[in-house]
């Protein structure tokens, strides 16, 4: 799997010239994989999460005060926690995402680059507060207020094509919460597949719990990452390995005729998660930990996955890894903090 001590210098021109991107022949695939400066680019929702941790979390009107256990600040929003996940594995990240121009924002930059990413590709809104999470966390349970900010803000245009040329996969996070982005993702996974650059994207929880949009991604990304909910919830299906095979059939949504095959990849919480790629369907059990906080558990799973996947592992030891990396995430407050390294996720698979 790939490593990095330091983050590969960029020219900051070819990341916002649209003219860079035309001296890349996208018929013949771009950029060699091997001349390439970043493993993952991840575009989509950065945030501050503001946990608070108890057994009762739950707030008291009428002005009453409650102590709880614990409340503190840290990377949030689906992308950029993914983001962190696979610079801890090792790869070479860049971010593409919006914040506003105010001390939470600047917080958010300066934290994600402390854990390896590249933030230079993000923009400033002076226009637009950041927006912020505030999580009330039993542990193995959690609601979430969100104020949606500049979360929603991020467009197709804001993401730079020349540093989308010099990337091995794109990852898109909480697209539920981005539609203009959203809309437009399947034309960019068009433009990203003619670059040899593999996609994949997780909705997170729709609010409106519709789940606008899914389908064209559905099919045009080579990987998706649904919770047993939502892919029972996109599928009508209550068995998982059923509403795999309804999904990477095109029974949902036909796949692009220039698309190759969607690997479906469901996460089941505690129980692990199976993954559908090509009819090879393969499973993965969680190891037993102590559970602390299951913020962002889903986004270190599919840090593990993408990191497998673009190393060329098998499908099995992929997805072994993708839990292994969900698994450790949950010992520690926050999606970050509990983040392993390939060596920690190699020892959990061991209890496995």
């Amino acid at each position: 799997m790939p490593t990095s001590d330091a983050l590969p210098p960029i020219d900051p021109e070819d990341l916002t010239d649209a003219e860079g991107f035309e001296e890349v022949d996208a018929t013949t695939g771009g950029i060699p994989l091997d001349q390439r400066e970043f493993d993952l680019l991840v575009a989509g929702d950065l945030n501050p999460d503001i946990l608070v941790l108890d057994p009762d979390p739950v707030p008291v009107f009428g002005q009453v005060e409650k102590l709880v256990s614990t409340i503190r600040m840290t990377i949030g929003g689906s992308s950029a926690i993914m983001a962190c996940g696979a610079a801890r594995l090792g790869l070479r990240v860049a971010f593409c995402g919006v914040v506003g121009e105010d001390e939470l924002g600047a917080s958010m930059l300066a934290s994600m680059a402390e854990h390896g990413v590249d933030v230079r590709a993000s923009r400033v809104d002076s226009h637009v507060p950041t927006g912020a999470t505030v999580i009330l966390s039993k542990g193995k349970d959690r609601a979430i207020l969100t104020a949606i900010g500049t979360i929603d803000r991020l467009t197709v245009d804001d993401i730079p094509i020349g540093l989308l040329a010099t990337s091995r996969h794109l990852h898109v996070g909480s697209t539920a919460l981005q539609p203009e982005l959203r809309d437009s993702l399947p034309d960019l996974f068009a433009l990203a597949r003619a670059l040899d650059v593999t996609t994949s994207f997780d909705t997170n929880w729709d609010p409106d719990m519709r789940w606008e949009g899914v389908k064209p991604l559905l099919a045009t990304a080579d990987i998706c990452f649904p919770n047993l909910e939502e892919a029972r919830r996109w599928t009508g299906q209550a068995d998982p390995v059923a509403a795999a095979h309804a999904l990477a059939s095109g029974e949902v949504a036909p796949r692009d005729p220039d698309a190759g095959p969607l690997t479906v990849v469901i996460k089941l919480g505690a129980e692990g998660a199976i993954a559908l790629r090509e009819g090879q369907l393969v499973r993965a059990a969680a190891p037993r930990v102590a559970v602390m906080d299951t913020t962002g558990a889903g986004d270190s799973f599919a840090a593990g996955f993408v990191a497998a996947t673009i190393s060329g592992w098998p499908l099995e030891e992929t997805l072994r890894l993708a839990v292994a990396c969900g698994t450790a995430s949950v010992r520690a407050i926050g999606g970050v903090d509990g983040q392993a390294s390939i060596d920690e996720a190699a020892e959990l698979l061991k209890q496995a």
